[in-house]
């Protein structure tokens, strides 16, 4: 693996534990598709750095169990502006 790819994953997985990030918020931050920080931290970062991989896995979990309560929030405020 090229020592960029490997920086790029470290940054975006510690990006992720200390912002509570989601997978997209993470993308538009270092400029890459989603497909790329998925894959930068559930494939190669537990290769680069297991615990770190761990950490990250718990955040994005959370962020899967949360994730109906976000959108409900953002349907609603959809139609609240479309009704102002």
């Amino acid at each position: 693996m090229k020592d960029y790819i490997e920086e790029r994953a470290l940054e975006i997985a510690k990006y992720i534990i200390s912002e509570k990030a989601t997978v997209r918020q993470a993308a538009s931050v270092f400029g890459v598709s989603k497909s790329t920080v998925h894959k930068d931290v559930t494939e190669r970062l537990p290769k680069i750095n297991p615990l770190v991989a761990s950490m990250v896995k718990k955040v994005l979990e959370q962020n899967k169990a949360e994730r109906h309560i976000r959108g409900g929030k953002a349907t609603k405020m959809k139609y609240k502006a479309a009704s102002d």
